[in-house]
Order: C-alpha cells, then structure tokens, then sequence
C-alpha cells in the first residue's frame, strides 16, 4: 500500500473494464476514494464499485458519455458535490476503429478521437482548473500506448489519439509544474482486456501471447500498479514522462 496515496480522490475515466477497472482496485488498496466514470452504468461498472466499496473507500459511479463537454462537465460537478476535492485523474477511456485509412470515414474518426483524444484534453483541464483553485496539486496520468510511437497498420485513429495524449501529457507537465501538478503518461503494449476479445478468440490470444518477449500478454493490474505509483509520493519528482509498460513489445515489433 502507497501511504502518500491515503485519503486521496481520484477520477477514472473507463473504469468499467480491463485496465481502467484493474487502476480502480489498485487505488482503492491504496485508500483513494473513487469517481469511477463509464458511459453505460452497466453490471461491469456496479461490479467495480462493490469490490471498491469492500476495500474500504468512498466511490461513486458516473455513467455519463466522455464523447460530448456537457458530460465532462456534469462529472466535474458531480465530482464537487459530493468529494469537494480532486487529487487524481486517470485518463483512461479510449475508443478505437480497425480499418484501413483509406475506407475510414469523417464520423468514425470523430467518434474515436472524441473519446480517446478530446475528452483526455477536457477532463485535463477541469481537473487542472480545481486542483490549481485547491492549491495542493495532484497527479494527471494518461493512459497512451505502444502505438503513440510505433504505427500499426488499420488503427490509424488509435495511433494518433495516442501520439496526441503523449505530447498534450508533456505540454500540462510544463505548464503545471508550478502548481504541482505533475502529468504523466503510461504506455501499455499487449495487454490481456475484454477487448481483446472483440477481434480474437482465446487460443489466438494465446498463441499470439507466446511470439512476445515475456510471451504473454500482459495484465491489467501490471499496468494499475504502474498508475498508481505515478500518482503516489513515490513519484514526486517525475513529470511529463512516458513509461511503458509492454513486457519489451516494443523492442521486438
């Protein structure tokens, strides 16, 4: 347990499933009470909130969709009504479309960069704005990706959200500094989600798991513990950088 993390309010954009749901219980180990937002307040999004609630912290729910400012600022609000205080912004949430560039269209992109783009950049700066008004800083960490760096054939939407987030990451670090306020980013490789599933069966994802580097996919909680410690004391003098958290993906592909 990160004792600097005691007491703290976080916010979890995606925190339904996969790695937003693995941050939340490792933030809750920690004793950070939790606003854990998805866009449909589903059975996944109650789950997480009964596991959080049994590790002895305050959460509440927002199921409200990212996509559109009117919903950031109703979270935002939600967040001062019933916390008062944010000290912690995860920027999980993401959306993706797999096709070539050339048979994309103008809304697909919009939706997927209205998710894992805009809305990163909105919550930012609401949370910058009330951790600035608070005067105690605060940590802000994107959750990126191996392909900010690296372009993967199909996910041109993907690929530039994520290049986006690294360099908005390092633009708030710069400028917040001076309030405390430290903005970090997260790059996860190939990493074992519900997602996954959407696009390959169980022995494909095994198999595929066993060309990587530490041959498997990574887990949701080793990314979670990555986050969490960029938001903990642990990390207090590290700001607008990128650590990856790929088991060597990138090294190989």
């Amino acid at each position: 347990m990160r004792e600097s993390l005691h007491g703290k309010t976080a916010l979890i954009t995606g925190a339904a499933r996969g790695i937003g749901r693995a941050t939340a219980l490792e933030l809750a180990r920690c004793g950070v009470n939790l606003i854990l937002n998805d866009r449909s307040a589903d059975e996944d999004l109650a789950s997480v909130v009964r596991e959080a609630c049994d590790l002895g912290v305050h959460v509440y729910p927002v199921a409200e969709d990212i996509s559109q400012r009117s919903a950031i600022e109703r979270i935002f609000a939600m967040v001062r009504e019933h916390f008062n205080s944010l000290d912690i912004l995860v920027n999980n949430a993401a959306a993706s479309v797999r096709k070539p560039f050339v048979d994309l269209t103008a809304d697909e992109v919009t939706d997927a960069w209205s998710v894992s783009q805009w809305a990163p950049l909105l919550c930012s700066q609401l949370a910058a704005r009330q951790m600035i008004a608070q005067g105690t800083g605060g940590a802000i960490v994107m959750v990126s990706s191996v392909h900010a760096e690296r372009p993967y054939p199909n996910a041109l939407p993907y690929n530039a959200a994520k290049a986006a987030l690294n360099h908005m990451a390092a633009s708030m670090a710069l400028e917040l500094a001076e309030h405390g306020i430290r903005v970090n980013s997260v790059e996860p490789g190939w990493i074992d989600t519900p997602g996954e599933r959407k696009h390959y069966t169980e022995d494909e994802i095994e198999m595929r798991g066993r060309t990587l580097p530490m041959e498997r996919l990574g887990k949701p909680e080793e990314v979670a513990r990555a986050i969490a410690f960029l938001c903990s004391g642990d990390a207090s003098y590290i700001t607008g950088s990128v650590l990856r958290v790929d088991g060597g993906f990138a090294l190989r592909f």
